[in-house]
């Protein structure tokens, strides 16, 4: 793999050939698997929440205790949820993604070094 990083020239890195390799594609393809279907899922949560705040008003402000209603603690589960997505992400990043990405940016610097 590392030959098809340099430019056959060899006067510098091919960029492109670690682009359109396998283990790039990869590596684009283990982070969409994780971004995808996370960004389908928050933003379907988002617009259920704002459907029912638009059409629904009776069922969001009733109460649960207190002064806090059905709509508040939606609300607040947005929050929730876009920091638990965000530290889904981080882990998965941190065990899936950068390893690999790692793997990859080593090698491009070995192959500018011997450039």
């Amino acid at each position: 793999m590392t030959d098809r990083i340099e430019e056959e020239s060899g006067t510098g890195v091919d960029y492109i050939a670690m682009q359109e390799s396998e283990r790039f594609r990869g590596l684009r393809r283990m982070q969409r698997s994780f971004v995808f279907p996370m960004a389908a899922f928050f933003l379907l949560w988002y617009f259920a929440y704002v459907l029912l705040a638009a059409f629904a008003p009776e069922f969001m402000s009733q109460r649960v205790w207190g002064d806090i209603t059905v709509g508040l603690l939606l609300g607040l589960g947005q929050f929730v949820t876009t920091f638990a997505i965000t530290m889904a992400y981080v882990s998965f990043a941190n065990r899936k993604l950068d390893p690999v990405a790692t793997e990859i940016r080593e090698e491009l610097e070995k192959a500018e070094v011997r450039a």
